[in-house]
């Protein structure tokens, strides 16, 4: 058995638990995962992933900093608040943002597949670009609490779950199978987090 397996699924599982409620405890959670995550990846050659736990961490702090913070309103609230790219409160449609992120995400994962091809010993090397890349634009959405980022974990968790169980991580595949259901319910959450 592969400990970090289970000790990050376990991490994991109080990491979506914390983003569904909206907690900035998400990020300190997220901290200790990544760390390990960091291990955990290169042990099994997934090499993107693990890379990827670097930007993870970083964003954790951001994120972490982000959210604490006082409010620009000044009201004493705490953090941001929840926003949509789809439904923002202005009435439009920001296309800019939802186009922009769309293009880094397909650009992130080109230049990842080649990285992964030409550098490194990857067997998968498709999906792991695939899902290393659309969780660059996840994290960062989620780090600014875009309501959207959930339609994007909900596609990196599918690709992850399958990755993962043909890579004999079955904890944490099993997770992100998890995540799935729980990403469908963190949206409707965050969206009527967001109107009230």
């Amino acid at each position: 058995m592969n400990y970090l397996d289970l000790i990050t699924a376990v991490l994991g599982l109080a990491y979506i638990l914390f983003e569904y409620r909206a907690s900035r405890w998400m990020w300190v959670v997220g901290i200790v995962m990544q760390t390990l995550g960091i291990v955990l990846y290169y042990q099994k050659g997934l090499y993107a992933d693990c890379g990827m736990e670097f930007y993870y961490l970083a964003m954790s702090f951001y994120g972490l900093v982000r959210w604490t913070a006082a409010s620009p309103e000044g009201k004493g609230e705490r953090g941001t608040r929840i926003t949509s790219l789809l439904r923002p409160a202005d009435g439009g449609v920001q296309w800019l943002t939802l186009l922009g992120s769309g293009v880094v995400g397909g650009l992130l994962w080109l230049l990842i597949w080649w990285l992964l091809t030409t550098f490194t010993d990857s067997r998968v090397p498709i999906a792991d670009s695939f899902t290393t890349a659309l969780s660059i634009v996840g994290i960062w959405m989620l780090a600014k609490k875009i309501l959207e980022q959930w339609f994007v974990w909900i596609a990196v968790d599918v690709v992850t779950s399958a990755l993962y169980f043909y890579k004999d991580i079955p904890f944490k595949a099993s997770l992100y199978a998890l995540y799935v259901v729980i990403a469908i319910f963190g949206y409707r959450k965050w969206r009527r987090m967001m109107k009230s």
